[in-house]
Order: structure tokens, then C-alpha cells, then sequence
């Protein structure tokens, strides 16, 4: 099977030099791919790689990425003075010293108190370092992920084959109960004259006929049958395609449901109108888990 569902959780991790990427993905149920990426500011120019690269693994499903760089390398460690608040503060100082007479000098604790005077050195980040080892996080998490989707993909495919094969069964019970309708027609027609004429008039066996065929016409489900049959095979090929079938799974559905409708609205049958409510269930059972595959 090569369903795939679209509820999975994996994360990864990577080491490289003093750089370590850590990677955790969540995917739901979504009609569309919508990505949603967490990640500090200083790396924002991944989101878009990063999109890209999802892309091209995942055909549908709303995930949500939460991304962590460690830069552990002396580089990142380094400081520097933030001169333009050093003056600001030292101006100040001085300006309260000369407008209140304060004969305190301005020390450093003074300065360290105030605060901002120290920062972190700016540097460009080492995109292209940093995106291999990103990457590669990011492709090993992948893996799992689709591992776990496939795994869940093999359960919803082993339900689907069993409700499938359920629904195969009551199709062919239709059909053979579809097959007697003419004679049934005429029986319940002749039964029905007899008691309403009390059997004092006598009944034209051409015309209950005629008017047998007429209702067993009107009747007619071989169409229904032969596109659910046709539906319910094309169901199973697409669960074994290696594409994604979600949409197209659900599509058939509609259609299945379609001509079951139309059979239960065709047949006065008791017994196959009991057999079309049992597949309409089965059918929403399905329809239910569709939402699910990818």
C-alpha cells in the first residue's frame, strides 16, 4: 500500500563544526500545504529554503516547524562596546553632575549598571555553512516523518480494503436481488388487483405484464452497478499508485455515494434498500478517514 496519512511528528538533529541545527516538524490534516516555520531572527533567510525543500517531500498537509540553530564557535561568543550608547551615558553623567553639583567621577560600575554599553559583535551569518547543516537536519527528519505517515498510510489502507470488500459483497447481493424485480413486480401487482377487486374481476395476465416490465423499466440499476464496480476498482488502483491519492480517493467517494443514492431511490426493495443503507454507512466511515490521507 502507498497510502500515506498526514498526522505525523519527527525531529532530528545535526552537528557540524561548532554549528548544531535541531529540528522538530508536526503535520495535521490540511487540504492544501501550508508550512509554518519558528525560527530566531538571525536565521530567517532559511524559511524560504527550507519551504522549498519540504516542497518537494510533501504533497499536502499543514506542518509546523520548529527550528533551533546553535552557533557554538568563538566568533559568535565575541563582544564588543556599543560606543554610541558609552557617549550617550557618559554625556549624561556629566550633564547630572554639572547641573547638581555631584563631585562623584564616573566610574565603570557606574557605566555596567546603566546597562547596553556591551554587545554581541555583528557578523554576517555563514549562510551557506549554515544551510548544509540545516539541510541535512532537516532531510533526516523528513525521513521519519514519511516513515510515520506511511505506517499510519498501511493502517488506513487496511480499513479501507475491509470496508471495501464489505461494500464489493452488498453489490453483488444487489444485483442478484435486482434480478427477480420483474417477477416480483408482477406477483405484487397481481396480489394487489386481487384484493382491491376482491377477486370478482379477472385479471389480464399480458397486460400485469406489461405493467410489470414498465415498473421493472423504471427500475433498471445495471448502470449504477457496473460504475460502482468500476469505482470501487478504481478505489483500490489509486491506493496502491505511489502518488498522492487523497483527492482523488475522496472524488471516487462522492461518485460511489452517487450511484448508491440513486439505486436506493430506484428500488422498492426491502432487502436491497436495507443493503444501500449498509453501504452508505461503510461509505462515510470512509469517507471520514479520507480526510486523513495525504
Amino acid at each position: 500500500m502507498m497510502l500515506k496519512s498526514m498526522t505525523a511528528y519527527a525531529s532530528a538533529e545535526k552537528t557540524a563544526d561548532d554549528l548544531k541545527a535541531t529540528i522538530e516538524i508536526r503535520s495535521y490534516n490540511s487540504r492544501h500545504t501550508d508550512i509554518f516555520i519558528r525560527i530566531s531572527s538571525p536565521y530567517q533567510f532559511l524559511e524560504d529554503k527550507l519551504k522549498d525543500l519540504i516542497n518537494t517531500r510533501i504533497a499536502r498537509g499543514r506542518l509546523e516547524i520548529r527550528l533551533q540553530i546553535e552557533d557554538r564557535s568563538n566568533e559568535a561568543a565575541a563582544l564588543e562596546i556599543d560606543e554610541a550608547r558609552t557617549n550617550a551615558l557618559m554625556a549624561i553623567f556629566e550633564q547630572l553632575s554639572t547641573r547638581y553639583k555631584l563631585k562623584d567621577e564616573i566610574t565603570l560600575n557606574m557605566l555596567l549598571n546603566a546597562g547596553g554599553i556591551i554587545k554581541p559583535v555583528e557578523k554576517s551569518p555563514k549562510e551557506e555553512m549554515i544551510w548544509l547543516v540545516v539541510k541535512d537536519c532537516t532531510l533526516l527528519a523528513l525521513e521519519d516523518l514519511e516513515a510515520m505517515r506511511r505506517t499510519e498510510g498501511d493502517f488506513i489502507a487496511s480499513d479501507f480494503r475491509q470496508r471495501l470488500n464489505f461494500i464489493s459483497d452488498c453489490l453483488v447481493q444487489i444485483k442478484k436481488g435486482s434480478a427477480y424485480l420483474l417477477a416480483q413486480y408482477q406477483q405484487r401487482l397481481t396480489d394487489r388487483i386481487a384484493a382491491l377487486t376482491q377477486n370478482i374481476v379477472e385479471l389480464d395476465p399480458a397486460r400485469i405484464a406489461q405493467e410489470a416490465a414498465f415498473l421493472a423499466d423504471r427500475s433498471d440499476i445495471s448502470e449504477e452497478m457496473t460504475r460502482a464496480a468500476s469505482h470501487l476498482n478504481q478505489f483500490e488502483q489509486i491506493m496502491q499508485a505511489s502518488e498522492p491519492a487523497g483527492r482523488k480517493l475522496n472524488f471516487l467517494l462522492q461518485e460511489l455515494n452517487r450511484e448508491f443514492n440513486t439505486m436506493g431511490s430506484k428500488i422498492g426493495n426491502a432487502t436491497i434498500a436495507h443493503l444501500v443503507i449498509d453501504v452508505k454507512s461503510e461509505l462515510e466511515k470512509i469517507r471520514e478517514q479520507i480526510q486523513n490521507v495525504e
